[in-house]
């Protein structure tokens, strides 16, 4: 989402705007702290490219590479190096999340492919990355989960599309605390986060024995 602004000389300019900015606020006054605190924000422009390619392709190779790290080729499974981790969505599809810029890892990857079989495409305006944290943090998304989230079914580096709630989201765990990211379509992300927001918000009170 793009505000109009202008710039002398040069006319009407777009400021990017994330799809959850109308709740930074909202987001913050939700967090719980202490045993059963939860925390809930939203990582916005992160770099999303998906990559379609066959896993035993000299492309898949020359993409790895590029990449620093294999692509992972089972079900949940992530691999990461420096600003990137390589996402399974399928056998022969892969989202690259990264911290670097959208049109460099796009370019770079589509060289790697070269002219083989495959597709390299930027979907970063595709989705936004929301951050849910902190001791219950598991128990929120609980509500909503049909996933086993319990530490013996899913744990840091695995990832999978799933639903919260009636989104469709990819949930990846990220760090044991426990945190997640949850990346919902755009035009899904305010549905999400105020499900979010309003399943928090038990963990204000005592828990009851």
């Amino acid at each position: 989402m793009a505000e109009p602004t202008t710039d002398a000389g040069t006319g009407p300019v777009a400021l990017r705007r994330s799809p959850l900015a109308h709740l930074t606020e909202r987001m913050r006054a939700a967090a719980v702290p202490g045993a059963r605190g939860v925390t809930l924000t939203e990582w916005p422009f992160l770099t999303m490219v998906n990559v379609r390619v066959d896993p035993a392709s000299e492309a898949a190779a020359r993409i790895a590479k590029a990449l620093g790290s294999p692509l992972p080729r089972q079900c949940g499974h992530t691999t990461a190096a420096g600003p990137h981790t390589a996402v399974w969505l399928g056998p022969d599809e892969w989202l690259v999340i990264s911290q670097a810029d959208a049109t460099a890892v796009a370019a770079e990857l589509r060289e790697a492919l070269g002219g083989d079989p495959g597709s390299v495409v930027d979907v970063s305006a595709n989705r936004t990355t929301l951050e849910l944290s902190g001791p219950a943090a598991r128990q929120v998304l609980e509500k909503g989960c049909p996933l086993d989230l319990h530490p013996r079914a899913f744990g840091p580096g695995q990832a999978v599309s799933t639903t919260v709630g009636p989104v469709a989201v990819l949930l990846w765990q990220v760090a044991g605390a426990p945190t997640y990211r949850l990346f919902p379509r755009s035009s899904f992300a305010d549905y999400l986060a105020r499900w979010l927001i309003d399943a928090m918000r038990e963990y204000r009170g005592p828990e009851v024995p």
